[in-house]
């Protein structure tokens, strides 16, 4: 049964730069990189060693401790570089890519006639797995454990991020595959939550639960939705998995082809011309950043939306679960006094000296100073105001950072992910790194307990 979930508690960050609902299809790009840091909790073990010529959904590297979890090349063509860090880590392999591409194509499977162990083997083994990801944890789906419901979230809210509505027109066929093929890998419901003013591809699909959303940011996270609809209890799994990787998903089950096409929102106020481009994963940041411009000399890239990427640069490369990159200011300057006068064109959740309140419509032109320095945390009832969870935020970010492990159960770690405490982090008086701490401490959770 649905049921239609009203977020009170959050703060939209209304920024200047929204991406034009138009896409332009993207300059080829000569090299596409997959970045090892994107599989949190992998091993990897490599298939192919470089110089190795390797078509589309080729698998490049396995997982050291589930052999048969492939992650597989987005394009065809040459491996020409295996970029390695301490003690011989693998960090990033990068790909010459052919200019006609060839693709490996998987025997296709019947969605409807098949079990669930045909379509996990399947997915194992195209590379489609790879965009599975679990709770707790906030790792790839681990395959050996069934999980109680999926969870999917094509409602956005963060700021600047690509619409999910507008990436997902027309691609109605590979969802329905996709759902249809994951409603058999749990006993539970995929719950699919949607806008509540409605037109969004997702809301038509059979074999779904579906979920009206509204309200401020984080509404829009899956975290949000999961607290809200069934929350996640010491022994228990869910998995998630975001829109645009299910049509891939869907794709590769209808066609047996990883085709690894993404629609990104190229967003912000550095960007002349922001909109929407047809790329690939991986590829490289400038064959679609210059051809929007942009209109000043410094200024931050962040492969993803400005609460939870990472700061890139323009020779950079598309992060494998991206589809945002955004362009804002450089914050370098310094405010003599800045912490003591008036100020009218930043946002805040308070209304101390700042009046973002008064104009909840007004967008803003931030960039990316933070306003003051590293400091111990201040105990203000702050991030309460903006954690709709169930779950006291300070109390739980300080069990992290003290390693209690019974107080980070207690207080609900299992349920989140670093991403869920990117609002807290954004509005923390403290300037501590929110999400580097969740992430730590489940890190140290899933080590200790497994």
């Amino acid at each position: 049964m649905s049921k239609d979930i009203r977020i009170k508690k959050g703060l939209n960050i209304n920024l200047i730069g929204a991406a034009e609902q138009t896409t332009s299809k993207a300059v080829l790009s000569n090299v596409y990189a997959l970045n090892l840091d994107d599989f949190h909790g992998i091993t990897p073990k490599m298939l192919v060693k470089q110089g190795a010529e390797v078509k589309a959904g080729e698998p490049l590297f396995y997982n050291k401790n589930k052999e048969d979890m492939f992650f597989v090349s987005p394009v065809s063509g040459e491996l020409v570089e295996i970029i390695r860090g301490a003690r011989r880590k693998i960090l990033t392999l990068k790909i010459l890519a052919d200019k006609t591409q060839e693709y490996l194509e998987h025997k296709t499977i019947n969605i409807e006639k098949s079990d669930a162990e045909s379509i996990k083997t399947f997915l194992l083994q195209s590379g489609g797995w790879s965009f599975l990801k679990q709770r707790p944890y906030d790792i790839i789906a681990n395959p050996e454990i069934t999980p109680k419901a999926i969870f999917i979230s094509g409602y956005t809210t963060a700021p600047l991020a690509a619409d999910a509505n507008y990436v997902l027109n027309g691609k109605e066929v590979e969802l329905q595959a996709a759902i249809s093929a994951l409603g058999k890998l749990t006993p539970g419901q995929v719950h699919v939550s949607v806008g509540g003013a409605g037109n969004s591809p997702l809301e038509k699909l059979d074999g779904i639960t579906l979920h009206k959303v509204s309200g401020p940011h984080p509404a829009g996270l899956v975290g949000t939705q999961i607290n809200k609809i069934d929350p996640i209890n010491k022994g228990e799994v869910a998995w998630t998995v975001t829109p645009q990787d299910l049509v891939i998903i869907g794709e590769l089950l209808l066609t047996g082809k990883f085709n690894a096409e993404r629609i990104i929102a190229l967003a912000g106020s550095v960007v002349k011309a922001p909109k929407y481009y047809s790329t690939k994963i991986g590829a490289e940041i400038s064959t679609f950043l210059y051809g929007s411009g942009v209109n000043q000399d410094k200024f931050r890239l962040i492969n993803g939306d400005v609460l939870t990427g990472s700061k890139t640069h323009p020779e950079g490369y598309l992060g494998f679960y991206n589809n945002t990159v955004t362009a804002i200011p450089e914050g370098d300057d310094y405010e003599f006094f800045g912490w003591n006068k008036p100020v009218f064109n930043k946002i805040s959740s308070t209304r101390a000296l700042t009046f973002s309140w008064m104009q909840p419509k007004k967008k803003y032109d931030l960039d990316t100073n933070t306003n003051g320095e590293h400091r111990a945390f201040v105990v203000t009832g702050l991030y309460e105001d903006v954690f709709p969870l169930d779950i006291y935020p300070l109390q739980l970010l300080k069990a992290c950072m003290v390693k209690d492990l019974d107080e980070m159960e207690q207080l609900g770690l299992y349920e989140v992910a670093p991403e869920d405490f990117s609002l807290t982090e954004f509005i923390c008086i403290s300037k501590q790194p929110h999400q580097q701490i969740i992430r730590e401490g489940l890190d140290l959770l899933h080590q200790e307990i497994g």
